[in-house]
C-alpha cells in the first residue's frame, strides 16, 4: 500500500472522534425530563393485561423542546426509591389521569369520584416531595397540579358542576372543552404565556379548593377556578389544571421546564 493510500485511509479514522465528541457534546445538553405515567387495564393486539402508558403528546411535546424524555410507570415507593430516581432527572413532569384519592385530603368520595389508584397517588406523591426538596424543576399538568396542591396540605372540590352549575371543564366523551385563563404578572405563567386572556383545552371535573401551602395562585377562569398554582420556594415549580399538550403549536409551558431543567444540570443540583 502506498503512503498516499495509507493517509487517505486513515482520514475517516482521524475525523470520527471528533465528530463522535460533538455530537455527544449536543446530547449531553439536553436536560431529561422523568414524566410520571398511567397503569391501566390496556389492549393490545390479543393481549388485555395491566400496562403502564403515557398518551404520546406528553413526551413528544418535551422532546420538540429539546429535552430527553424518560417515562416513570407508578411502581412500590419510599424516600429512598425517591430520590434514586431523581438522581437521574433534571426535571419532573406530573401528568395528567384518573382522581387522586380523597383520603389524602380527609374526604370521603363524592359518587362522581373514580376509584383510587393508590399506587400512583403514593408514587407521584413521593416523587414530588423529594424533587420539592432538592429544587428539582418540576411541571404539574391537570391531576400533576392536584396532586401537588394536596402534598402541600391543601384540598379539591370533588365535583365542579355542583359547586359552578356548569360541566364545561370536563365534556365528557374524550371532548376538550375550551376556556379563557388569565396569568398574573409577576408570575412563571405570566412569564411563559403571557397575561392576556388565553383560550386552553381543559378535561377536569375537579378542581383546586384550599390552597396547599406555599403555594400561589397565578391564573383562573374568569369564574374564578383555580387554573395554576406555583411553589415560590424553588426555581422552577409549576402546575396547571389545564392540558398544554393539547395545544401542538403552544409548546411554551414546556419550554420552560426544560429551560430550567437545563439551568439545573449545568449548575450541578442535588447531584
Amino acid at each position: 500500500m502506498s503512503v498516499s493510500e495509507n493517509t487517505a485511509s486513515d482520514k475517516p479514522t482521524s475525523q470520527a472522534p471528533s465528530a463522535l465528541a460533538s455530537r455527544d457534546r449536543h446530547r449531553s445538553s439536553a436536560p431529561v425530563i422523568g414524566l410520571t405515567t398511567y397503569l391501566e387495564q390496556a389492549q393490545t393486539g390479543v393481549w388485555d393485561v395491566q400496562a403502564a402508558f403515557l398518551p404520546k403528546v406528553y413526551f413528544e411535546a418535551i422532546t420538540r423542546v429539546g429535552g430527553i424524555a424518560v417515562l416513570l410507570p407508578p411502581q412500590p415507593v419510599s424516600d429512598q426509591i425517591a430520590n434514586r430516581v431523581l438522581d437521574g432527572l433534571d426535571g419532573l413532569l406530573i401528568t395528567g389521569g384518573k382522581d387522586v384519592d380523597p383520603a389524602r385530603y380527609g374526604q370521603e368520595p363524592h359518587p362522581t369520584t373514580d376509584i383510587p389508584r393508590t399506587d400512583r397517588d403514593a408514587w407521584e406523591d413521593a416523587l414530588l416531595t423529594a424533587a420539592i426538596a432538592r429544587e428539582l424543576p418540576f411541571l404539574g399538568i391537570c391531576r400533576g397540579a392536584q396532586v401537588l396542591n394536596i402534598a402541600r396540605g391543601g384540598t379539591l372540590h370533588q365535583h365542579l358542576p355542583e359547586v359552578l352549575g356548569t360541566e364545561k371543564y370536563q365534556l365528557g366523551g374524550g371532548n376538550f372543552g375550551r376556556v379563557e385563563v388569565a396569568a398574573e404578572a409577576a408570575s412563571a405563567v405570566g412569564r411563559l404565556v403571557g397575561t392576556d386572556p388565553l383560550e386552553v383545552a381543559v378535561y377536569h371535573h375537579q378542581a383546586i379548593d384550599r390552597v396547599g401551602d406555599g403555594l400561589r395562585v397565578t391564573a383562573r377562569t374568569e369564574d374564578g377556578v383555580i387554573q395554576a398554582v406555583e411553589l415560590d420556594s424553588v426555581p422552577f415549580g409549576v402546575a396547571v389544571q389545564w392540558h398544554p399538550e393539547q395545544t401542538g403549536e403552544d409548546l411554551r409551558l414546556f419550554s420552560g421546564l426544560v429551560e430550567a431543567a437545563r439551568d439545573y444540570s449545568a449548575a450541578g443540583a442535588g447531584r
